[in-house]
């Protein structure tokens, strides 16, 4: 063999111990993603647990109660998220009636603590009676948290919650008095992460969510701050 067959040789013989390296790494950080998954499940069984025990004995108040139960589901499909990408699935939504604004309210029990430390004065502005959707309870709650956020974080005091029906369409709009959106909603939820800057990965998650059950997330009119709308198709119930 001569001397150029013999470097293809090392070289091919380097690549294939490259790719074995790199098949033995993901295989670990795999396993180390499935033990802390496994591990995380535990804890916030116990807290859903001490909620509800915490519920039926009176001592904190109901909606506070609920709105913390809905955080704690939350963080469980961010598991079963986390869990289904390390095998390469998707997670099947449920399919449920949901009340809009007893969802709303749910949320804003669970933020008042959170816009309270940030100086930021957490509302429910108008609210459209019986407004129902069907869908996913906890991943509309993640993308409605999301928004929270997002305004909390980056907006400006007061943020308000709106609820409205438009012909077959529910209506979410997070609303806040801050400086506004620095790209158009579309264009921060399209960036790659090193792009999105501030408020994007937020944004992503919830029109993601809204994607899957038939709706989208857009942008409402707004004199001043930002007015984020998350539009979805109205379910038998909202009447």
């Amino acid at each position: 063999m001569n001397a150029l067959g013999m470097v293809g040789w090392c070289a091919a013989l380097a690549a294939v111990g490259a790719a074995g390296l790199q098949t033995v790494r993901l295989r670990r950080r795999s396993e180390l993603m499935a033990r802390a998954c496994h591990e995380l499940r535990n804890p916030l069984a116990a807290a859903r647990l001490l909620v509800t025990t915490m519920d039926r004995r009176g001592e904190a108040p109901a909606e506070r109660l609920r709105g913390l139960d809905v955080e704690l589901r939350r963080a469980g499909v961010a598991l079963d998220d986390l869990a289904a990408a390390r095998i390469g699935r998707t997670v099947v939504l449920r399919e449920e009636p949901v009340e809009v604004g007893e969802l709303v309210e749910e949320l804003l029990a669970s933020w008042h603590a959170v816009a309270r430390a940030f100086g930021v004065d957490l509302r429910i502005g108008a609210t459209a009676a019986g407004a129902h959707v069907r869908g996913d309870r906890v991943r509309l709650a993640q993308a409605l948290s999301n928004l929270v956020a997002n305004a909390i974080e980056h907006g400006g005091g007061p943020v308000e919650l709106v609820v409205r029906r438009r012909g077959t369409t529910v209506q979410v709009e997070v609303v806040d008095q801050g400086p506004g959106l620095p790209a158009p909603v579309g264009e921060l939820t399209r960036r790659r992460r090193a792009g999105r800057g501030r408020r994007g990965r937020g944004l992503a998650i919830a029109e993601q969510i809204a994607r899957s059950h038939g709706g989208r997330l857009a942008t409402a009119p707004s004199d001043i701050g930002a007015r984020i709308a998350l539009e979805l198709p109205a379910g038998e119930h909202a009447a």
